[in-house]
């Protein structure tokens, strides 16, 4: 992999994005920063671009307004050559895992190594074999298919394919999703060590208020673009999870806090 150039300012920045499909606004006039080394959380409810900023975030969308800058030059600046070389340096943690149903366990993990290296097969078993002691699991699971795994397993394979190419910035869409309580917090867990591990810097999407607060150094919150004020903000929230709890902001502190309040009674009147 390249070595991180020196790059004063943010990692990652989102100046003025907008990005809608067909006449669906998702995400309208965003600005936020992503500092190297931390972990930022990004949270809202269901629909309000959550997934589609991590996209942007890689360069696997563009935006149709504003731009989304890497160490501070826009996706847009840099051919289809300099894209690819660079989305190599990031690793993304799928929200149903989008493990190949077809390949192994070790096919899986092997994958992104043998698509985008030179390494012989005992430098990749090598590699498949650490990276899953890593996440918890035992190399004789490499035999196994994704439809004998339980959930929490094939959120540690995904995982350990996602960091046998060594990225220096992970995104995390829902890395909970579906989980049990253990298991959620095991996730967790790993999130926290790997950034023990290595130098990294991770993008976590979540609805769960368990990893907000085990892995945040800072939080976004967007709002659904539709239920916008004109005029208003995307991001209404930035802060520590801490301050999300406190915030005076009532569709901030209910969120976090999972009480329906003023949403219910949105969904009332809209009915």
């Amino acid at each position: 992999m390249p070595a991180i150039a020196p790059h004063d300012g943010p990692l990652l920045e989102l100046n003025g994005v907008s990005r809608q499909f067909g006449s669906q606004v998702v995400l309208r006039d965003v600005f936020f920063r992503v500092n190297r080394g931390e972990t930022l959380v990004i949270i809202g409810e269901s629909g309000c671009g959550k997934s589609v900023t991590l996209r942007l975030l890689c360069g696997l969308l563009d935006p149709n307004l504003g731009s989304v800058d890497f160490e501070g030059r826009g996706w847009r600046a840099r051919n289809d050559r300099e894209q690819r070389r660079e989305q190599l340096r990031f690793g993304f943690l799928f929200q149903g895992s989008a493990l190949f149903d077809s390949m192994s366990v070790f096919e899986n993990v092997a994958f992104g190594l043998r698509q985008n290296t030179q390494l012989k097969l005992s430098q990749i078993e090598r590699i498949v074999r650490e990276r899953l002691n890593e996440v918890g699991l035992p190399y004789s699971i490499c035999e196994k298919k994704p439809a004998q795994l339980s959930g929490g397993m094939k959120k540690r394979v995904a995982l350990a394919r996602v960091l046998a190419l060594t990225p220096e910035i992970m995104l995390y869409d829902e890395p909970t999703t579906g989980l049990d309580p253990v298991m959620t917090d095991v996730i967790n867990e790993l999130i926290l060590q790997t950034r023990k591990q290595r130098p990294i810097t991770s993008i976590v999407v979540t609805h769960d208020m368990s990893t907000v607060k085990k892995v945040a150094d800072r939080v976004v919150m967007l709002h659904p673009a539709p239920r916008l004020l004109p005029g208003e903000p995307q991001v209404i929230f930035e802060g520590t999870a801490e301050e999300a709890f406190a915030s005076a902001d009532k569709r901030v502190s209910q969120f976090v806090r999972g009480e329906a309040g003023e949403r219910l009674r949105e969904l009332a009147l809209a009915g």
